[in-house]
């Protein structure tokens, strides 16, 4: 059986979905129905933008959205998935790949959960921190014993967990995590405390977003960052999608899940080739390839 996977934030490159753009006509119509839809030339910025353009949170979720989503429709009948997921921000990809939204809507949800993101790390200074060599449950647990707000936000694969929160907890997290044996708990480039409780705000400011959008049933089973379990309902993707910001990605788990239901091959679809290594971490027998253009 064939999974296909989409990545989320940071992996992002200048020049982005060019290719796309240049050599597929419905390619080329989609990428300027974004523009259109986002009020300003993200094209620009993909392809020829710089790397400072490309990080700001309002550019580089669409950004990243549009070039799986756009490739996964000019594939066409090579876009046959019996089972789909994506890495955080991927799951909106995943989503509209596989039929549960529209292009435009799937769009208009992943500008409005940037902006919304962005709104709640103006609000407190925080942060990310990724922890390698260390067993979940350790992780877990030091995560706990810190009074400020840091928890695990990110399942990636065994022995590697990303956590979330205050400048506060973060710090003092990789300082007992280090202590504890970590090989590497080193802070991450990132704007804010993503998939923790400080975002709230933007998840609340989503839900409205999310449960005025209609969905529909995918072609195939969605397996959901929040539970790692497929569904296929559009109520319980919806329920998922809004609890996804404050919850933890759960791409191990997802992964092991996908594998045990069958899956034998997984095809990245988008920028980067992160989520192929995830993958081939998590069991280094199964199929990965990846696909970035045509």
């Amino acid at each position: 059986m064939k999974a296909f996977v989409f990545p989320g934030q940071g992996a992002q490159f200048v020049g982005m979905g060019k290719d796309l753009y240049d050599n597929s006509p419905l390619a080329k119509d989609l990428f300027e129905k974004a523009n259109s839809i986002l009020g300003f030339r993200i094209t620009d910025l993909m392809f020829a933008g710089t790397s400072e353009d490309l990080k700001q949170t309002k550019v580089t979720q669409p950004a990243i959205f549009l070039h799986s989503v756009i490739l996964a429709k000019v594939l066409g009948n090579e876009f046959k998935p019996d089972m789909v997921a994506g890495h955080s921000l991927g799951e909106f990809s995943a989503l509209v790949s596989a039929g549960a939204l529209s292009f435009e809507d799937g769009l208009r949800l992943v500008s409005a959960r940037a902006m919304a993101m962005q709104k709640a790390c103006d609000i407190e200074p925080s942060t990310m921190a990724a922890v390698i060599g260390l067993d979940d449950a350790t992780v877990e647990n030091v995560c706990k014993s810190i009074s400020e707000v840091v928890v695990p936000a990110n399942y990636n694969c065994p022995g590697q967990l990303v956590i979330s929160g205050s400048i506060k907890g973060i710090d003092a997290a990789c300082q007992k995590l280090t202590e504890a044996g970590a090989k590497r708990a080193l802070k991450l480039a990132v704007g804010g405390a993503f998939h923790s409780p400080l975002m709230e705000p933007a998840r609340k400011e989503l839900e409205a977003a999310i449960n005025s959008t209609p969905f529909s049933k995918p072609v195939c089973p969605v397996y959901q960052n929040v539970t790692a379990k497929p569904t296929v309902e559009p109520e319980e993707i919806k329920k998922n999608l809004v609890a996804q910001l404050t919850a933890p990605v759960r791409w191990t788990q997802t992964v092991q899940n996908m594998i045990a239901d069958g899956a034998t091959s997984f095809t990245e679809l988008g920028p980067g080739s992160v989520l192929q290594g995830l993958v081939k971490k998590i069991d280094k027998n199964v199929a990965t390839d990846g696909k970035q253009g045509l």
